[in-house]
């Protein structure tokens, strides 16, 4: 028998459904503060809630699944197209395209130069986290793209050091995406006053 796509993503979330849940409030909650009164705040607010979970599987697994990343970024992307719509503004919209387009495309050329660096799993999320950075700006997309790579050196270099680590310690790169996201979009909120 066929397994469907919400059986995959129950059998991806199932183990870190507590983890999940607890912060599920929090994530919301900072999407809609982060988007203010709009019609994106919704799509803020589905990408959190994915980047909850793919952060909490990926952790766990060091894997980000299709069953969720594909129907987020769907979701998203029709959530934003609606925005734009409804405000009749098509340029924020564009500027989510070309966002997801350039991320995108920069992970899948890292993921090409050393494909046991960065997975295509992470190419994927790049797409997601490209669309909805990109809606709210250049800097937050740019940020975006910089951030993980600052947080995750980081966080290697750390383990090295207290050799909790070694140079071949495989270490999961979705959380440090979703954390870079999410702290370019919280600083342009910050800044926007």
């Amino acid at each position: 028998m066929a397994t469907t796509l919400l059986d995959r993503t129950r059998s991806e979330l199932t183990p870190v459904r507590r983890a999940v849940g607890v912060a599920l409030g929090p994530a919301v909650g900072w999407a809609v503060w982060v988007s203010g009164p709009g019609w994106a705040a919704p799509a803020l607010a589905v990408a959190a809630v994915a980047g909850v979970a793919l952060g909490a599987v990926d952790r766990r697994t060091h894997r980000l699944p299709d069953a969720v990343t594909y129907p987020t970024t769907a979701v998203v992307g029709a959530l934003l197209a609606l925005a734009a719509l409804v405000d009749g503004d098509v340029a924020p919209l564009l500027r989510a395209a070309a966002g997801a387009t350039v991320l995108g495309g920069t992970y899948l050329l890292l993921h090409l130069v050393n494909r046991s660096g960065l997975g295509l799993g992470d190419v994927k999320l790049a797409v997601l986290l490209g669309l909805v950075t990109g809606w709210f700006g250049w800097s937050a997309l740019w940020a975006t793209a910089v951030l993980p790579f600052l947080l995750g050196g980081t966080i290697a270099i750390v383990l090295l050091v207290a050799r909790r680590a070694t140079r071949s310690t495989a270490i999961a790169f979705g959380p440090f995406m979703l954390a870079g996201a999410a702290v370019a979009l919280t600083a342009q909120r910050l800044l926007a006053g």
